[in-house]
């Protein structure tokens, strides 16, 4: 019903810069959210940040001031731009999105951090 493709992944050094992409289709009239949560091995899945209809932004803690949420108003595209990025923010990025009661996921982009 809902297909998330993330792009964007790969290596970047800490205190750099990457632009995380995710590309919505299918039946988008019903999506409330948008967002990611990433997964660092060993640790559970965590919300990074979501954005709504009305263009509320929410963070994690730990990002804030260093990342940001941004879609398109077809919600044919949702970005996740990260910057100052630290070690601890490894892991799998998942694209998300919700639709009334559903949840729908992408398949993960992996983000190293290393110098």
């Amino acid at each position: 019903q809902v297909q998330l493709v993330e792009s964007g992944g790969g290596s970047v050094q800490p205190g750099g810069s990457l632009k995380l992409a995710c590309a919505v289709s299918g039946l988008k009239s019903n999506i409330n959210v948008l967002g990611w949560y990433r997964q660092a091995p060993g640790k559970q899945r965590e919300m990074v940040g979501t954005i709504d209809d009305n263009y509320k932004r929410s963070y994690a803690d730990s990002v804030k001031g260093r990342f940001a949420v941004s879609r398109d108003n077809t919600k044919s595209i949702v970005m996740l731009w990260m910057n100052i990025v630290k070690p601890e923010d490894a892991g799998v990025y998942f694209c998300t999105a919700r639709a009334g009661s559903r949840d729908f996921w992408g398949q993960g982009t992996q983000v190293t951090v290393s110098s």
